[in-house]
């Protein structure tokens, strides 16, 4: 998880000849851990796809301006049986924009971020023309909600200035864990069910986001960015003052849940990013391009919780990104750019895992 259209933003780098590279395959040699693949959307931007507890819906954010569908909006609905085709709906407002949904405990509610209240419209993308850097934004507008699946908004969790967002539930249902710039930098905060007691757990400078739990909720992952040169801290100033931050240096690091014992993972340069555990707890499942020096393909990648063991997991030449396994672990959801036809479409395919 989780920044806002970070899909959309990272295709935009990419040539339509890099995209036509990948072809129009479902499966790709050499991605041994993958079996029965199957395409559950076809068309426009969709991603951020994640599990229900019982492992039987999938909520996912979209978005298709030719399905009228301007910017991201936050959708759900039942995996479909092998050869049948996925059926899903509208469980955000169809306003303003949203990000990071995930499902409650109760698999009736989901929760997510959306600029609804701020404004009904899609708030503007940052103008790389000016800008000249690859960035995010970090919209103020974003707070975090909680809705029924027929979308109706059952509680506003945040209300503060800033970014609130990249927000996930701990499995054993007592905490949730996102990220906000309520203090003037990116950090990670653990705050009640119902948005009392937060709680900030982390502290150093640069930019902390897309947490998740464990399966058994002692630990969390997360990405960060670490800022340590003159030149690198005073870039990440200036863009966080403009609302932006650059995320192309980003590693893996894991902590306890309330934030203690942090422990920096990966050490492989450029984007390590949305990484999550396994049903085991004991691996790491994240997506990365460090092993381009151009900064693309991104391609999916699992690391033992103790940073030995790095195994490549796919094997598209686009972007495989934001991988989630089932709860029974036997499943594994994630976003991708194959069979995509060349064009700029990034779609959602379900796998059986092979170990």
């Amino acid at each position: 998880m989780k920044l806002k259209n970070i899909y959309s933003v990272l295709l935009i780098v990419f040539s339509a000849n890099t995209f036509a590279q990948s072809g129009d395959t479902l499966h790709f040699k050499g991605e041994t851990h993958f079996k029965n693949i199957q395409q559950l959307t076809f068309g426009g931007d969709n991603a951020e796809a994640y599990f229900s507890p019982d492992g039987k819906s999938i909520v996912f954010q979209k978005t298709s301006p030719k399905e009228g569908i301007p910017c991201d909006q936050i959708y759900s609905g039942k995996l479909p049986k092998k050869g049948k085709k996925f059926e899903y709906k509208l469980v955000s407002t169809g306003k303003g924009r949203t990000t990071c949904a995930y499902f409650m405990p109760d698999n009736k509610h989901i929760l997510y971020a959306s600029t609804h209240l701020a404004d009904s419209a899609c708030p503007p993308v940052p103008d790389r023309s000016v800008i000249k850097k690859y960035v995010w934004p970090l919209y103020d507008g974003f707070d975090i909600f909680i809705a029924d699946l027929n979308g109706k908004i059952t509680k506003q969790l945040t209300n503060n200035p800033g970014y609130d967002a990249e927000a996930t539930v701990s499995p054993k249902g007592d905490k949730i864990i996102f990220t906000s710039t309520r203090n003037g930098d990116i950090d990670l905060y653990l705050m009640d069910m119902d948005g009392s007691n937060v709680k900030q757990i982390t502290n150093d400078l640069g930019y902390d986001g897309g947490a998740w739990f464990s399966p058994d909720g002692t630990k969390i992952v997360w990405r960060a960015s670490r800022p340590t040169s003159d030149e690198d801290v005073k870039e990440y100033k200036d863009l966080l003052a403009k609302g932006l931050v650059a995320p192309t240096k980003m590693e893996v690091f894991t902590a306890n849940a309330a934030g203690s014992d942090v422990k920096q993972i990966t050490n492989l340069g450029n984007a390590n990013w949305a990484p999550n555990f396994d049903h085991t707890g004991k691996r790491i499942i994240f997506a990365s391009n460090h092993e381009y020096k151009r900064g693309f393909p991104f391609n999916l990648y699992m690391i033992n919780i103790d940073g030995t063991g790095l195994t490549k997991l796919s094997r598209d030449g686009g972007f495989d990104a934001f991988p989630m396994f089932s709860p029974n672990g036997k499943k594994l959801i994630f976003s991708s750019n194959r069979n995509n036809g060349g064009t700029r479409d990034t779609n959602l395919f379900i796998v059986d895992w092979v170990e």
